[in-house]
């Protein structure tokens, strides 16, 4: 089994990211699996090297040690799991999708695509959101710099078996539309590069938390657009919540990693912490 620690350059290490590495460590350790360090920096305006430099120096302190991907190849510089590393390999998975006369290029900026989108019902209760009505399908823009890139997304239902929350199913087509591939500003998407980085990096276990799980059955369609037969296997644990509705993020400082080690916290601590949080276990 080999499984991924991806957390993103944009912030500090916090303890929702420990909560998830003792996840994912753990349920990897339970198999006698491997975990792979990724460091998803697709967003390159909101990334940062020093977030990066702190997210390795406190995966070093937690005692979290990958098995493919060290810290210290990171730090060595070039990394093939630094997601702005692999220009490449999302360029390749791309023509993969062109040649299936799957990609169109969208000129739709974040408040027309908005703007444009119905929401709709979702299967298994999840919370609806915008889906993207396919302006741009037809309207031939030349795929190019500047312009956004999609995947043509068909209706069809996605089942998928999670390993804590059972059956989901899912219809890409109706939760979310054509799914954005590249950024006009030439950023690869989340739904994108992960999806790509699972398949071609050969993980076949996926330990995030529940509030990626709309992002399930898009990912497993797109993989499979690509030529991936079987997906992996998806484990969504619980989150730790800010309040009832809002999730812990970035912003909340007092819950990053480096300021409870500047508290005088051991790891144990801040890992049975985070623990002690989980809400709806």
């Amino acid at each position: 089994m080999l499984t991924r620690f991806a957390p993103a350059p944009t912030g500090w290490l916090h303890l929702g990211h420990v909560l998830n590495a003792e996840f994912v460590w753990t349920r990897a350790a339970a198999v006698g699996g491997r975990v792979l360090l990724r460091i998803e920096d697709h967003d390159r305006i909101r990334s940062r090297k020093e977030f990066e430099c702190g997210i390795l120096d406190d995966l070093d302190w937690l005692g979290y040690r990958p098995d493919i991907y060290s810290t210290d190849a990171y730090r060595a510089g070039r990394c093939d799991g630094r997601q702005s590393d692999r220009d490449d390999i999302y360029f390749e998975a791309l023509e993969i999708l062109k040649k299936q006369g799957l990609v169109y290029a969208c000129d739709c900026s974040r408040r027309v695509a908005a703007q444009s989108a119905s929401p709709v019902p979702t299967l298994n209760g999840e919370p609806n959101e915008p889906r993207y009505s396919g302006h741009c399908r037809d309207q031939r823009h030349p795929i190019v710099d500047g312009y956004g890139w999609r995947v043509r997304i068909d209706s069809g239902v996605e089942e998928f078996e999670d390993a804590r929350l059972g059956l989901i199913r899912q219809n890409p087509a109706e939760q979310c539309g054509d799914v954005l591939l590249r950024d006009r500003h030439g950023n690869w998407t989340y739904q994108f590069a992960v999806t790509v980085d699972d398949w071609r990096q050969g993980i076949d276990h996926v330990v995030r938390g529940v509030d990626l799980l709309p992002s399930t059955g898009r990912q497993i369609r797109i993989a499979r657009l690509l030529g991936r037969a079987e997906p992996p296997t998806f484990f969504h644990h619980p989150l730790i919540m800010k309040s009832a509705g809002q999730k812990l993020s970035k912003s909340d400082g007092a819950t990053g990693v480096r300021e409870l080690r500047g508290r005088g916290w051991s790891p144990r601590e801040v890992v049975e912490h985070a623990q002690s949080l989980i809400t709806n276990r």
